[in-house]
């Protein structure tokens, strides 16, 4: 069997959950059951980065135990998952001693190759990334991420010759143009690799400085750089190079936000070359969700809780908003007016009515029986046709992760086959006793809501399976509804005649505000 594998960022632990972390993971959760409708093997990595001065930081500030702190805050990431209908996944943490043991052996290995070495360094560090900066990585004197003045420290340090690997990675980079997609963050991160600003990265911090860290296995007086820990997870959520996880699903590929594009597009690829492993097959790179048009932050009080938003509006409603709202690669805005307004019109407008209409029909017509088709007429066959396309294009589109545009893809066939229902009028067809012509048109409705239910599996399971229950088909929201969803498209039927239907349907009520 084909497998598949994806990663989200390892979150920082140095506050809850928000908004943007909630899209990353719905977003691997979609990619993994959309493969498992391919009928492959999937799951991904997600979990916790919880080492580093931001972290004891953090925790000083809430006057907690630096452990006690990210067991709390690591353990909200890992139980709001399920509430959003996200599964399939594997949780680390980076304090885990499995990844512990994983970290110091890939250390050791690169420290063994030569490609670490010990030197005296002056550099201005930002806490809040992190590392340090170069004089030409600066802005005006600045950190270009967080804006603020770095600190000037002095001190010797492990660095990893990371400046060895850049021509390679560059020529690689420009020899492989969907391995960081879209293609704007792959110029950007040629244009880092440019710039002549990178250098040597230092991977160690002085327990002098900083003890909440992995020991390097070479020299017990240093902790390893929270980057180089915390990439390394991807590999110890397999289970290490040697497993049999990492022999089935790697290489596979990241899901990250614009902020971390440095470290997964220049230091990631290098180590794996270090570490003599295969590079991941693709880094795919999203945007900000942003509040009238102004990035989320506390200081503003304008974050998003996601909890709160998918119980007020439901883990289905969610989920779809932001799959269908976010143009992957670019930013997007978010409001409560503009999901309200998504979700009355798509779902509760548009699936929803034709859901609720059609079943209605059935049950008035047919007495909730599938009919039997006869002949098909020009304009069932266009139906039919538009169904093959539209699930063709929304499957390429959402392996690709463009689910903005798949789900549009998918809705022409939805808004098409309302204007189908006002076009065929069934109300008449039965007035003027019809039945077998009426019986293929609510046939060919019928077989189409099933695709359509088949297809959004990967955006609302909840969803998908309670419309497929209303159609008669057995499904769960844990399970992949059909074997291999290729099959669904080369053929049109797979609903039998005879199958007991809903009554009704009111799956998407409308929301009044």
């Amino acid at each position: 069997m084909e497998s598949f594998y994806v990663t989200t960022p390892i979150y920082y632990v140095n506050a809850r959950p928000h908004l943007g972390h909630a899209y990353s993971t719905i977003v691997a959760d979609s990619l993994v059951r959309m493969h498992k409708l391919l009928g492959k093997e999937a799951f991904f990595v997600t979990g916790s980065d919880e080492h580093g001065d931001k972290i004891v930081q953090a925790a000083e500030k809430n006057n907690l135990p630096v452990k006690d702190f990210v067991d709390g805050i690591s353990g909200e990431f890992r139980s709001l998952w399920p509430e959003l209908g996200i599964e399939n996944f594997r949780f680390c943490r980076t304090t885990d001693a499995a990844h512990e043991k994983i970290v110091q052996e890939m250390l050791q290995k690169v420290y063994d190759a030569g490609d670490i070495y010990f030197g005296e360094f002056s550099g201005h560090y930002c806490y809040g990334c992190e590392r340090f900066y170069t004089e030409k990585e600066l802005e005006d004197g600045c950190c270009p991420q967080h804006k603020t003045k770095p600190e000037l420290i002095s001190e010797k340090n492990y660095f990893f010759r990371m400046s060895k690997y850049l021509p390679w990675l560059k020529e690689y980079i420009e020899t492989h143009p969907d391995f960081i997609r879209p293609d704007r963050y792959r110029a950007e991160a040629l244009g880092m690799l440019e710039a002549g600003a990178l250098e040597d990265l230092c991977i160690s911090r002085p327990k002098t400085r900083l003890t909440w860290g992995i020991d390097l296995p070479f020299d017990t007086k240093y902790v390893c750089y929270v980057w180089f820990d915390a990439l390394l997870t991807y590999i110890s959520g397999l289970g290490g190079p040697q497993s049999q996880d990492f022999a089935r699903y790697w290489p596979g590929e990241h899901l990250v936000a614009k902020d971390i594009l440095k470290p997964h597009a220049i230091f990631w690829p290098v180590m794996l070359k270090s570490l003599g492993l295969p590079l991941y097959e693709h880094l795919n790179v999203h945007g900000y969700w942003l509040s009238k048009d102004t990035k989320m932050s506390k200081s503003l009080g304008n974050i998003v809780e996601p909890r709160a938003m998918m119980q007020t509006y439901g883990q289905d409603a969610f989920r779809y908003y932001l799959l269908r709202e976010m143009h992957f690669g670019s930013d997007a805005n978010f409001s409560e007016e503009t999901m309200v307004t998504r979700i009355n019109s798509d779902l509760a407008n548009d699936l929803g009515n034709l859901f609720s209409r059609v079943l209605s029909m059935t049950a008035k017509y047919f007495s909730s029986i599938v009919p039997k088709p006869a002949a098909k007429l020009e304009q069932d066959k266009a139906i039919v046709d538009l169904c093959v396309q539209s699930m063709q294009n929304y499957v390429q589109l959402m392996q690709v992760i463009r689910s903005a545009e798949a789900l549009e893809a998918l809705w022409e066939l939805v808004r098409a086959l309302n204007k189908y229902v006002d076009s065929e009028a069934p109300w008449a067809l039965f007035k003027a006793k019809e039945m077998e012509r009426l019986g293929t048109v609510m046939y060919v409705l019928l077989a189409s809501m099933r695709k359509i239910a088949i297809c959004l599996w990967p955006v609302m399971p909840k969803a998908s399976t309670l419309m497929l229950g209303q159609l008669g088909q057995k499904a769960d929201e844990h399970t992949a509804p059909v074997k291999t969803i290729m099959d669904e498209i080369t053929c049109f039927g797979g609903l039998d005649a005879g199958t007991t239907l809903a009554e009704k349907s009111n799956i998407f009520p409308r929301i009044q505000r």
